[in-house]
């Protein structure tokens, strides 16, 4: 039998984004953009309920094309609150344009978004050991710093908590249990 760790449980969509997406080091900017609208429209909320609506926002929201995306209008945004393949909660649905356009400087400031956030952890993630789901944090020290960093340059529902969850989702830190078979995966994937 399979080890995971327990947050996936049994629903095939979780279980299928821990085992491929959960942790993996990602360094493209359309990836890293989408895990970031992702992560702030889960605030509050259970992952499975976004990971349950990804497609919905993937088509509502151009692919998540940070460029489309920050020339929304108001009227644009509000359309989509009509939605329901969308989490309908109009400051997070409005964030989506400020994040855009907060991403965007930051490309065009640090040469990619991926560079910006990878430089946080010097270009290689994280390894924790972790052996039980209580010990793994909802928040770190650097996830402090790297939230107060984003808010500065502009972004929205980027709080320590949501930072942390958005590195564990995208590999900067390497959080699924010493007992996953994917925790030895994910770490030879480091760069």
């Amino acid at each position: 039998m399979t080890k995971r760790c327990n947050w996936c449980g049994t629903d095939p969509l979780y279980v299928e984004y821990h085992d491929a997406e959960w942790g993996v080091p990602l360094y493209d900017d359309a990836t890293l953009f989408e895990f970031l609208l992702l992560e702030g429209a889960q605030a509050g909320l259970a992952w499975i309920t976004v990971l349950r609506k990804r497609e919905g926002y993937r088509t509502l929201f151009d692919g998540f094309d940070p460029e489309k995306i920050a020339r929304y209008s108001d009227r644009k945004l509000d359309k989509l609150l009509e939605d329901p393949r969308i989490i309908r909660n109009r400051l997070k649905v409005h964030s989506a344009r400020q994040n855009a356009r907060a991403f965007l400087k930051v490309q065009e400031e640090k040469g990619s978004f991926s560079d910006y956030m990878w430089n946080f952890v010097d270009g290689s993630p994280i390894q924790n050991r972790w052996s039980s789901m209580r010990e793994v944090p909802p928040s770190t020290a650097l996830s402090d710093t790297i939230s107060k960093d984003l808010k500065k340059r502009g972004f929205n529902f980027v709080g320590s908590t949501i930072v942390y969850a958005h590195m564990q989702a995208t590999g900067m830190v390497n959080d699924h249990l010493v007992s996953c078979f994917r925790h030895e995966e994910v770490k030879a994937l480091a760069r």
